[in-house]
């Protein structure tokens, strides 16, 4: 049998399709993968509640990465050590006025589940919940009513403001935070606390099952998953990856539309599925 490793998998455009699915080969080789005695994590920029359902679909019993790494937790053992870091509040509203001085479309702010969204927005809703549960959601303007510190905020610029607000955050907040823009179509910035991203979630989850670095296979696409590919001795850039991370990334697999995740592991794992 092969060494045990650590498969951390990014959900949108790495383990998910583009309509948001996992593919049947993906599902069948990550099954035979854990068979195999390997440990399978999901490092996302998603909250807990908008990655739960791919989590069991795996039948994972794993701590998860949630929010870029500022939510590291166990959702099968409230006894897990559980990681939070959120950014400061006082940061989060001087980061709101800079969007309300910008005339932004929408900001939204979480805490954990719970969603603080600036102005009303369909669409914006039918983004963060196409989840199964009511998640508590609270609609107005968050500077009367975000009271906690946030775990991240997600604003919506302008097209024509995306450069303006992203120097503007380099400018005045650089020290406290870090920022990231979503893949297409989704022109959104996401905020979180300074220091926090992907590998830091993956590092306490290797660490907790004392895997070392070299048998760490993470998979991502986006610039949010950059740190984590860096990270782990097998980073693992998927064929619709940005090139940033198809650069450092020390292999390149076929796109998510393929069964990126699936092809890989097959082969570097020597698992044998028969999957149509």
């Amino acid at each position: 049998m092969t060494k045990q490793h650590l498969i951390a998998l990014d959900l949108d455009g790495t383990l998910l399709s583009d309509d948001k699915v996992i593919s049947e080969k993906n599902k069948k080789i990550l099954k035979n993968a854990m068979d195999d005695g390997h440990i399978v994590v999901i490092a996302t920029g998603r909250p807990h509640r908008a990655s739960i359902q791919y989590y069991h679909e795996l039948g994972l019993q794993t701590p998860m990465v949630n929010f870029n790494g500022a939510l590291i937790h166990h959702p099968q053992d409230n006894k897990w050590d559980v990681l939070h870091n959120p950014m400061p509040r006082r940061t989060a509203l001087s980061i709101v006025q800079t969007c309300y001085d910008l005339d932004v479309q929408n900001v939204l702010a979480e805490v954990m589940d719970n969603v603080y969204l600036d102005k009303y927005d369909q669409d914006l809703i039918d983004i963060f919940y196409q989840t199964k549960d009511d998640s508590p959601f609270v609609i107005g303007s968050l500077k009367s009513k975000l009271n906690e510190d946030p775990t991240s905020l997600l604003i919506h610029p302008k097209e024509e403001h995306i450069t303006t607000l992203r120097d503007h955050l380099d400018e005045f907040h650089a020290e406290v935070i870090e920022h990231r823009k979503w893949g297409a179509p989704w022109n959104v910035i996401e905020i979180v606390k300074k220091g926090i991203n992907k590998a830091v979630g993956l590092k306490k989850i290797a660490h907790y099952y004392q895997i070392p670095e070299d048998r760490i296979i993470a998979f991502g696409d986006e610039d949010n998953d950059l740190e984590m590919i860096d990270y782990a001795g097998v980073g693992v850039a998927m064929g619709n990856a940005i090139d940033p991370l198809k650069s450092i990334a020390k292999h390149v697999t076929v796109t998510n539309q393929e069964s990126g995740i699936g092809v890989f592991l097959e082969e570097y794992l020597n698992l044998k599925v028969n999957v149509k």
